[in-house]
């Protein structure tokens, strides 16, 4: 029998000690012949490094000295686990049990895959869509980031409709699986962002190293989401808005990032005006206060990356205009009604 990779199941967990116990028997019985699974614990201060030694001796636990976030504890952590593949997982989703081998058996047919995610459904609602990937991550050529199956803030029934495994653009970080081999080459992650958007940096700079981004939605996997931060903490708020403007100027040639970002920031200002009238004043003032940190990160910080080709050009599950204009002009709110068919096969 030819030996299949080997796995490292790798959940980054900062006070989560109650989804570790809810959802760790699902990861431990999921079927794989060669697998490890490991927690890095982001200097937690509730019970989950006494609780995974006491109920959960078999994981391999990385203790980290203080909370660095979901880049810097993933570059950390990856540096210190071999295998042959790597699946990120936050600690807030329940696995099938049959989640791997579809995945990495897509992967080995085609050695061009470098990074690949499972369909994500709800674990509330198991027939729906959950926001953070869906079926797979497309963007925009704004720069904004949607998924199949999820567009802005309306996430679809799944009734099937985008079970074909397929290019994208980005995976979701919440389940990632990724070949160390790509890991290594295109330099991890980008430690600047902390968490949000990482994901969508990575699949961009591997996709433009030659590699493919794919969906496999035969498997499937469900999601909480909010685990770590809440759609109500402004600190979501303020890193979403800011690490995308990095996004764009460290992933764009600067005649395509500046007046896109000029424009990005405009309405975005605009967005925030719209919140202190509508008496939400902490997503206003997060939203200025992440123009205000990118504009620090230009001034001292933006030379201080990794040196990847940029663009668009040639890349798969990019869309060619702005989800903006269909969303809220045309009232199409679903991915198949903004995106041809043929774009999406």
């Amino acid at each position: 029998m030819t030996k299949r990779p080997s796995v490292a199941i790798i959940i980054l967990n900062w006070n989560t000690a109650h989804f570790l116990k809810q959802f760790l028997p699902s990861v431990i019985h999921a079927r794989y012949p060669d697998k490890e699974i490991y927690v890095i614990d982001n200097n937690s201060t509730d019970e989950s490094v006494a609780m995974l030694k006491r109920d959960f001796p078999e994981i391999h636990i990385v203790t980290m000295q203080e909370n660095k976030g979901y880049a810097s504890s993933y570059n950390y952590g990856l540096s210190t686990i071999s295998a042959d593949y790597y699946i990120l997982l936050n600690s807030d989703i329940e696995v099938t049990d049959n989640f791997i081998s579809p995945v990495i058996d897509l992967m080995e047919r085609d050695p061009e895959i470098g990074i690949c995610q499972p369909k994500l459904l709800s674990l509330a609602e198991k027939q729906t869509f959950e926001y953070a990937g869906a079926a797979g991550g497309w963007i925009d050529r704004m720069g904004y980031p949607f998924a199949r199956g999820r567009v802005l803030l309306t996430v679809e029934k799944d009734t099937g409709q985008y079970d074909a495994a397929g290019e994208i653009f980005w995976a979701t970080g919440a389940c990632m699986f990724l070949k160390k081999t790509v890991y290594q080459r295109i330099g991890g992650f980008y430690d600047y962002y902390w968490m949000h958007q990482e994901d969508i940096d990575l699949c961009w700079r591997a996709q433009k190293s030659g590699f493919k981004i794919y969906t496999c939605p035969e498997s499937v996997v469900y999601h909480i989401g909010g685990g770590s931060l809440s759609w109500e903490n402004h600190l979501k708020t303020f890193l979403t808005y800011r690490n995308n403007y990095i996004l764009l100027s460290r992933n764009l040639e600067i005649y395509h990032s500046f007046p896109l970002l000029i424009l990005r920031i405009a309405a975005d200002f605009t967005g925030s005006v719209y919140f202190l009238f509508r008496k939400k004043s902490g997503i206003s003032k997060a939203m200025i206060k992440a123009i205000l940190a990118y504009l620090y990160w230009l001034l001292f910080y933006r030379n201080k990356r990794n040196l990847q080709p940029r663009g668009f050009k040639n890349m798969s599950g990019v869309y060619k205009g702005s989800i903006l204009f269909p969303y809220f002009f045309k009232n199409r709110r679903k991915f198949s009604e903004i995106v041809f068919i043929k774009e999406t096969a």
